[in-house]
């Protein structure tokens, strides 16, 4: 089994890590003081780092890097992505810069694979060229949404239009400004005999209508300007039929195609997190004297060190493991392998970033580091595609199934 990078994927590693030396690391402070700024805004501060960044990124060929079909790649396996993707986790603007971003990776994986001539046209080449952003809204309030057959928004087709009502929460990256599009899942067939063939996916564009921005939702506090996470209600709200994906019915057939990737991606860009959760506390344990002495030498941190490197280097296993399962078999042959790197990486992750936080102490709540979002991101990640307990099931079906 080889999960180490091919010659290919290795000069962009390089490339990849240099360009996030020396681009990105020097004005990311400078790209979230202009946030705190002007916080629901694209303001022109945050679009003169951000643009020129990607256009340089552009420009190096450091572009979709997540697309098997990218031209400019010869084609990545998720292997190497594993390892791309780690590096751009170390930073929290390195995704967008390179457009690989969620969810606007996986609305473009969904839509190369089943849109339509004039879907890929209208909304997939400007997400391609990252010069708009877009949405997947499938989280409901009123429903346990861990149970994706719960979904209650409903789409009626009326005079050749979708006619949609219903209300969608947690939804990541509504509002931002430059968010153009929706991916909505609602119900179109709701007496079908398959529970599994009721749902579809329609294209609604965000300034449709209808289309009410109820308000941003806060994990733990934090709202995530200016991308957000919004609570969004959908009022009588009129597309055209052709904005179906793939066909009516279908829209759990295409959930499944669009999250088995997107779950392992936040995998492997959470390895980066953790690297630099680690770094931050061993350069914390060095610096800072206490009764005498380093930080390194008090109170069992030399150990959390040690156990932090240790779980790190397991869950990165496992999820190139997982990585190298896909490449061989498909993602859906790998679905138990996907939900094992599910559960295990962001646990893992958030007890390095804790231990970080108390060797900084009371600073490692704080804004003068990245570690208190970092944890509440990987928190999060605990329930962002499937809560850990859909996913212990999926993995006990997986291991019972084998002496049944």
């Amino acid at each position: 089994m080889n999960l180490g990078l091919s010659p290919r994927a290795q000069v962009i590693y390089e490339r990849l890590k240099q360009f996030i030396a020396e681009r990105i690391d020097p004005v990311e402070q400078d790209y979230y003081a202009a946030v705190a700024a002007d916080r629901w805004c694209y303001s022109e501060r945050q679009r003169d780092i951000m643009e020129s960044l990607k256009a340089a990124a552009k420009h190096e060929g450091l572009w979709n890097l997540f697309l098997s079909s990218n031209p400019q790649m010869g084609g990545v396996s998720n292997v190497d992505y594993a390892h791309l993707a780690e590096l751009m986790g170390h930073s929290a603007l390195a995704p967008e810069v390179f457009n690989c971003s969620s969810p606007d990776s996986g609305n473009i994986e969904v839509l190369e694979k089943f849109g339509t001539d004039r879907q890929k046209q209208r909304w997939l080449q400007p997400l391609l060229d990252g010069e708009i952003r877009s949405a997947f809204a499938m989280t409901e309030p009123g429903v346990a949404s861990s149970d994706a057959n719960n979904v209650a928004t409903r789409a009626e087709l009326r005079d050749g239009h979708w006619v949609l009502d219903g209300e969608k929460h947690y939804i990541t990256g509504a509002g931002d400004p430059r968010c153009e599009i929706l991916i909505v899942v609602a119900v179109t067939d709701p007496d079908a005999p398959e529970r599994h063939r009721r749902q579809s996916q329609i294209l609604v564009p965000r300034a449709t209508p209808g289309v009410e921005i109820v308000r941003p939702m806060t994990v733990f506090g934090h709202d995530d300007a200016p991308r957000g996470r919004m609570h969004i209600r959908f009022n009588n709200v009129r597309v055209p039929e052709e904005n179906i994906l793939l066909g009516r019915g279908r829209g759990f057939e295409i959930a499944q195609s669009r999250l088995g990737p997107g779950r392992i991606h936040h995998c492997m860009r959470a390895i980066g997190v953790a690297e630099k959760a680690l770094e931050l506390m061993c350069r914390r344990a060095l610096a800072r004297t206490a009764f005498g002495k380093p930080l390194s030498a008090l109170g069992g941190n030399a150990e959390r060190i040690a156990d932090s490197r240790v779980e790190l280097d397991m869950a990165r296993l496992l999820t190139l493991q997982t990585a190298h399962r896909m490449d061989q078999h498909g993602a859906q042959a790998a679905r138990a392998a996907i939900s094992c790197a599910k559960v295990a990486v962001p646990n893992i992750v958030a007890k390095i970033i804790d231990r970080a936080i108390q060797i900084h102490g009371a600073a490692g709540m704080s804004q003068d580091f990245p570690l208190a979002n970092m944890w509440l991101m990987q928190r999060a990640l605990r329930f962002i595609d499937g809560p850990d307990e859909v996913h212990r099931a999926v993995i006990a079906k997986a291991e019972l199934n084998k002496y049944r």
